[in-house]
């Protein structure tokens, strides 16, 4: 995802990251998001979306990227989501 042709073209534009520009976009469609990281310089890129606005035109090339599938890993995948599932974090 973060080597999107699309995506870093859209924050080209904008001087903003493909971070960013993803942030932005679930913000303009009012999906809540959690954006993890450990690091102060990525914590202040992530909240930098809001000085920003996507065009119609971005956020539709943005919606044609859509494939039906994770770009992660397969949620229909027991094997990976038992692998995801296993995960923990101690706090």
């Amino acid at each position: 995802m973060f080597q999107n042709a699309v995506l870093a073209g859209i924050a080209a534009r904008h001087n903003k990251s493909v971070a960013q520009v993803v942030l932005r976009w679930l913000v303009q469609r009012q999906v809540v998001s959690l954006a993890k990281t450990t690091r102060r310089e990525r914590m202040a890129e992530n909240i930098a979306v809001l000085d920003f606005s996507l065009e119609t035109a971005d956020m539709a090339a943005i919606a044609a990227l859509e494939t039906g599938a994770s770009s992660f890993f397969s949620h229909r995948d027991p094997a990976a989501v038992r692998q995801i599932s296993q995960y923990r974090v101690d706090i």
